[in-house]
């Protein structure tokens, strides 16, 4: 009886760990882009991504210049990040949204 506990058990929890092993793969599949305005620009021109979900996905999934996550570990640091690398027509209210967005999900 014990060994049945045991493999119902494992067959719940093997979904689970290969799901936590899966965003680590992601992340190493993920595009690199060599600038912020350049993953902006893919992501939001060409895909029409609006611009938070655009900026987010750029921070959270591409290395940018090799470094991942790319926006800092700070709203701070994410907001002076992209205030300096991408095209100066963004609002303070989309970068606020955007560094509220990403320190959430990193």
């Amino acid at each position: 009886m014990r060994i049945a506990s045991c493999l119902i058990a494992s067959l719940f929890a093997l979904p689970l760990v290969l799901a936590a092993c899966g965003d680590d793969q992601k992340a190493e599949d993920a595009e690199p882009f060599a600038t912020l305005q350049d993953c902006y620009d893919e992501h939001h021109v060409e895909e029409s991504l609006p611009v938070t979900e655009a900026l987010v996905v750029c921070c959270v999934d591409h290395p940018i210049n090799g470094v991942h996550p790319s926006c800092g570990t700070t709203k701070a640091e994410c907001v002076t990040h992209i205030g300096a690398e991408i095209d100066p027509a963004l609002t303070t209210d989309e970068i606020d949204a955007t560094c509220t967005d990403y320190i959430a999900q990193k």
